[in-house]
């Protein structure tokens, strides 16, 4: 059975004071970003950046940097979700069964996670540069019902599950799973953790179907401005931990975001996505 543990490698003298949420949602590309501060822009291009005055000795930050895009390649990155006469972002289908969706033959990534994690939230804010893009975000946990279809150019397809756990649809193993085991054209998985929940039972069984089917997926941290430091700390050096001793589909870097910090989830998913597609050229992306 996989499992997570604490790990005591903090430093002693670790502040328990909570983060300071700031309202930084407007800031959707990347030029408003670079006229910032440096510390307030480091802070949201790199968010664990903020947490590393705080690692013990025996901990190596490069760890934490596996993935660590130069703001060029950020720039780049934010193409993918900036919408132009050839490249069309929007809305395309939904399906409440696993028959109902739709064959596409270009690349697929979807995000899942538990009722009420963020999910479609963070979608949201990928698609911030598109604000005509339908995404529905409830306080509800459960409103998502449907495998929600996006179109991003030609580039691929973005896929909001339904979340699993609490009010979760009835027929959501019927629909999930299938889906899971059976997208040829799958590339890759995010599968969002809350910040301040850390890994429940429920994300355990998600990570082993990922890990049974042999899906490539990255672990996303959540609502990391209603954690604090420390806990955030201390979850991200168990999720390290956890995904080098216990899967071998997982990306070996954990992600924070927030909806406060939208910026981070806009920029990071995105190039991650990039990444994804490009490592694994399984997809002719010309055709």
């Amino acid at each position: 059975m996989l499992r997570i543990k604490a790990l005591p490698l903090l430093q002693t003298h670790i502040s328990c004071c909570p983060s300071v949420a700031q309202r930084v949602h407007q800031l959707a590309s990347i030029k408003h970003v670079c006229v910032l501060p440096e510390r307030r822009r480091q802070g949201l291009l790199y968010p664990f950046s903020s947490l590393e005055e705080h690692l013990s000795s025996q901990v190596s930050q490069e760890e934490f940097k596996i993935f660590h895009p130069s703001l060029e390649e950020l720039r780049q990155a934010e193409t993918l979700f900036t919408p132009s006469s050839n490249h069309s972002i929007d809305y395309s289908t939904s399906a409440v069964r696993i028959d109902h969706v739709p064959l596409l033959k270009q690349p697929e990534v979807c995000f899942m996670g538990r009722s009420n994690v963020g999910k479609s939230s963070l979608i949201r804010a990928l698609f911030s540069l598109v604000p005509e893009v339908d995404v529905r975000v409830s306080k509800t946990p459960g409103h998502t019902k449907k495998l929600n279809f996006f179109t991003v150019g030609k580039a691929f397809t973005l896929v909001d599950m339904p979340g699993y756990g609490h009010n979760a649809p009835r027929d959501f193993v019927e629909m999930v799973e299938p889906y899971l085991q059976e997208r040829q054209n799958l590339v890759r998985t995010f599968l969002l953790v809350d910040g301040g929940a850390g890994l429940q039972k429920v994300d355990l069984v998600a990570v082993e179907m990922c890990e049974e089917f042999n899906l490539p997926y990255v672990l996303v941290v959540t609502k990391m401005d209603r954690t604090r430091q420390g806990a955030l700390l201390a979850l991200a050096l168990q999720l390290r931990d956890f995904i080098k001793n216990q899967t071998s589909m997982c990306f070996p870097q954990p992600f924070l975001v927030s909806l406060l910090f939208g910026y981070i989830g806009h920029i990071k998913e995105c190039y991650n996505i990039t990444a994804a597609l490009e490592c694994f050229k399984v997809f002719d992306m010309s055709s």
